[in-house]
């Protein structure tokens, strides 16, 4: 029980300092900046950062998406052959079947 009450209690300290650290790697904080000119350019400068990261995430997903439509495509022509053999196989049972002659 003591083990319980101290792992949710450091659960909630670690939550709590995680609530509190929200920094970005890469973004600047551009509160503390004095003058227009330095305010303005750290803006520009987290704007083309982030333009950055989506950019580069769009691409990321675009390249998983090509993947998949390959994969798809690999996955139904492997369904079409293992369809056709499996008609071809009941075909052969079939004919297979009606070669038998009947015994009495």
């Amino acid at each position: 029980m003591v083990r319980v009450a101290v792992l949710g209690l450091s659960l909630i300290v670690v939550g709590i300092d995680a609530g509190r650290a929200q920094d970005i790697a890469g973004i600047e904080d551009c509160t503390k900046t004095s003058g227009l000119d330095k305010r303005t350019g750290c803006l520009q400068s987290n704007v083309n950062f982030l333009q950055r990261v989506v950019t580069k995430i769009a691409l990321e997903a675009s390249q998983k998406l090509n993947a998949a439509d390959a994969e798809i495509v690999a996955l139904k022509s492997a369904v079409a052959r293992l369809q056709k053999t499996v008609e071809q196989l009941q075909a052969a049972q079939k004919a297979a079947g009606d070669k038998k002659p009947e015994t009495k």
